[in-house]
């Protein structure tokens, strides 16, 4: 993997790929499509297969202070490894030697886990050494984007060893991927250069936590999430997450989010203490819910599914628009993902007609002015 002109990353191709190559690749690859293999009785349209709701945070107050929202990853994590349930974790930090950067982490034990927690809000691809991994002994968990999940979960229907040597599978919910000029535009407003940079936290240290940037002269500069997602980084979205119908992690064993408290319809973004929305979506991830909340882990609270769309407003309607936009790939004659039993039909007339037609009329014009190729 490379990053593009555009601050994406892109694999690279290093040697001639065989038929077989392309064929798996085409398979797993998410961005080809995503379909569940079947029906559930638990599966909402909005919010995918849910076994149950909870909100919750981390018992640990420093996972709770450290990680993004409650903690509640975390604290699964540390329970996964505590209990010898999994032999460490695949997931993802900032880079020591570029702390900008992205790179895989392989942690066994608490202390590790929460070095690494907090959001990433750039481009990862914490699966380019699976093959090896999975090769190595030891079974471990698995966190990453819903996509990141999704191709790991197609990737067990053609190498059995992802099933033998990944129990657990979590993500977290996802607004899309920043390119790093999204990064960059926030060194920017603070007048520091990237070779200035000694550490940079996208969030953590509480909730929903400040962006904090510290040089190597030991200044240090802050500005809080509201300014830095809501302002700067969420302007340099890919463009293929804005065609993306799970930003909920609908594939995963286990996936959180933050349980924003609400004002008028609008999640407040006030700092307090943290608070997880935590679903569980297959029998594993419910079990492990249970046993790390026995086991003092975890603290929880069961919630109605109608309350998630108060938390997570940018997600229901991301849903409701997504077959708006991939139809006016179609009618462009664009290459558009494949997408079958989400229930996009349902959740498109939940949107309304007038939300649908402004979505794919606009995708419309941005394809006819050739606005969106950086991140497709």
């Amino acid at each position: 993997m490379a990053f593009n002109p555009h601050g994406f990353l892109r694999p690279v191709v290093l040697q001639p790929m065989t038929a077989a190559d392309d064929a798996l690749v085409r398979a797993v690859c998410p961005g080809v499509g995503l379909r569940h293999e079947r029906d559930t009785a638990a599966y909402d349209p909005l919010w995918g297969p849910l076994v149950a709701v909870r909100t919750g945070y981390a018992r640990d107050p420093a996972l709770r202070h450290g990680g993004s929202s409650g903690g509640a990853i975390s604290a699964l994590l540390s329970y996964l490894l505590e209990s010898g349930k999994v032999d460490y974790v695949l997931h993802i930090g900032a880079s020591l030697r570029e702390p900008l950067v992205n790179e895989i982490k392989l942690s066994t034990n608490r202390a590790e886990v929460l070095a690494n927690a907090g959001s990433r809000y750039a481009p990862s691809a914490p699966l380019t050494a699976i093959d090896a991994l999975l090769a190595r002994p030891g079974r471990f968990a698995f966190v990453g984007k819903p996509c990141d999940v999704a191709a790991l979960r197609k990737y067990a229907a053609h190498n059995p060893q992802v099933g033998e040597k990944v129990p657990y599978m979590l993500s977290f919910m996802c607004a899309g991927v920043p390119s790093m000029k999204g990064t960059e535009a926030i060194l920017q407003r603070f007048e520091v250069q990237p070779a200035e940079v000694r550490s940079f936290a996208y969030r953590g240290n509480g909730w929903p936590g400040m962006t904090r940037v510290e040089t190597h002269a030991g200044a240090v500069h802050e500005t809080d999430y509201a300014t830095s997602w809501g302002t700067v980084l969420n302007r340099h979205l890919q463009a293929r997450c804005k065609i993306c119908p799970d930003g909920i992690g609908e594939f995963a064993d286990v996936v959180c989010a933050d349980a924003w408290y609400g004002k008028d319809g609008y999640p407040d973004f006030a700092e307090q203490e943290g608070r997880s929305l935590v679903l569980s979506r297959t029998g594993a991830g419910e079990r492990l819910l249970d046993e790390a909340v026995a086991a003092g882990y975890l603290a929880v609270a069961p919630l109605a599914v109608a309350e998630i769309r108060k938390m997570q407003p940018y997600q229901e309607n991301r849903k409701q628009m997504v077959l708006a936009r991939v139809l006016a790939l179609r009618v462009m004659g664009r290459p558009a993902p494949a997408y079958r039993r989400l229930r996009l039909q349902r959740t498109a007339w939940m949107g309304g007609l007038k939300a649908n037609a402004k979505n794919f009329l606009g995708m419309v014009k941005r394809l006819a002015l050739n606005r969106q190729p950086s991140g497709m």
